[in-house]
Order: structure tokens, then sequence, then C-alpha cells
């Protein structure tokens, strides 16, 4: 029988004092990202606050940070829920995703020297594959596309990427847990750290391009279905 958003809510567990407030965002969008929340599901703040063991004023902050990163959204009470995707929206975040690392890519081919920006990528890669709970794996693939955009140079980039980092993160969990397994693949990563090897823009945004649509394609399989 499935579990009920009330219990979903009570069965979080609480959390150390020490950095309360990224305690708190972490275990809420761990929470997001396995489905233990699931979308739709409404956040009350004094069943939440006392479930995580901390004051409704430190929670109310952190609500508010992942309503700013699209994780939760706000019904025309002001009421708090997990944000549920549409396929508009997935359409959508994985555009804007493509014209932010195509971007990036352009920049690292244009280095003089790529092995030392591939070799970060690689490391994240390693962090990746070597995830075992799927939390873990969901921000070791957003860090490895994050990285991407920093490896660039372009802090106005990187700081674009960021602001939409919770959409992505909405996105590529939206259509549960195997859709995501299948997308994180590091099959389908490690080509494009090759591509950039090479240095051939042309060849990292096709390669991008294609990356993004399967993802999109398998996650709009599931929505829409």
């Amino acid at each position: 029988m499935p579990t009920s958003p009330s219990s979903a809510l009570r069965g979080l567990g609480s959390v150390s004092r020490n950095t309360l407030r990224e305690q708190i965002l972490t275990r809420l969008r761990d929470a997001v990202s396995s489905g233990e929340l699931a979308p739709g599901t409404h956040l009350g703040e004094i069943e939440l606050a006392d479930s995580l063991g901390v004051s409704r004023g430190t929670l109310r902050e952190a609500l508010r940070h992942l309503q700013q990163e699209g994780l939760l959204a706000a019904d025309s009470r002001g009421r708090l829920s997990v944000r549920v995707v549409s396929a508009a929206d997935i359409r959508e975040i994985f555009d804007v995703r493509y014209a932010l690392e195509s971007l990036a890519c352009e920049e690292i081919c244009a280095f003089d020297d790529r092995s030392d920006a591939a070799a970060v990528l690689r490391e994240r890669l390693d962090t990746l594959n070597a995830a075992e709970e799927f939390a873990a794996r969901v921000r070791a693939d957003l860090a490895f596309h994050e990285t991407l955009c920093e490896l660039s140079g372009n802090a106005t980039l990187l700081q674009s990427w960021q602001r939409v980092a919770g959409l992505a993160r909405a996105a590529l969990t939206s259509g549960g847990l195997d859709v995501a397994v299948a997308n994180m693949s590091i099959d389908r990563h490690m080509p494009l750290v090759d591509i950039l090897v090479e240095g051939d823009p042309d060849a990292a945004r096709r390669f991008l391009r294609g990356h993004m649509d399967a993802a999109v394609e398998r996650l709009l399989d599931r929505v829409e279905a």
C-alpha cells in the first residue's frame, strides 16, 4: 500500500543542529529526488518542522529557498507542495540546459590545453559511478554538468546554470527512479569528455543535443503515460 503524504512527512527524521539550514536543504532535496516526497505532496510547516526537529522559522527559510530553486510550488493560498513537472516543463528545462552547456563546451574547446578540464570531469564521473544511493547519484550527475559550466571560466554562464539547477533536478527525477538512473548512466556522459579533449565544438554540440533529446524522450514517455 502506498505511503500517505502525512506518513512521508513524519518519516523524514530529525537533523542535527550543525549547519542546520544546509542539512535541511539537502534532506528535502533528496526526499524530492527519490520520490520519498512525491510530486504534489503538501508540505505542512508544523508537521514538517516537528519531523525534522527544527523551528518553523528555520524550516520556512529553507522552504523559500527550495521554492526559488523550482522544487516547490505555491498554490493560490501560499501553501507549498512538491512541484509537479509537466511535459512542457521538461522540454523547456532541457532546452535551456542545452543552450548553457553547449556554450560551456565551446568555451572549453577553445582552451589551448584541455587536459586539466577533462581530468576534473572524469573525477566527477568517478564520483557518479561510485554513488550507491539514488540521491547521491542525482547530486553527482548534476555536479558533473555544473562543473562543465564552471570549467568554462564564464561566471555568468555558471550562475545562469545554478539558477536552473533546481528545475534540472525536478525534471531529471520526474519520470521515476528507473528513468533517472538510465539518464545518469556513465556511458551517456563519458564520450563528451573525449570530445572536449579533441577540442571539437561542433561535435560537442551534436553530442549534447542527442544527450538532452534522449533524456527528454525517456522522461516524456513516462510522464505522458
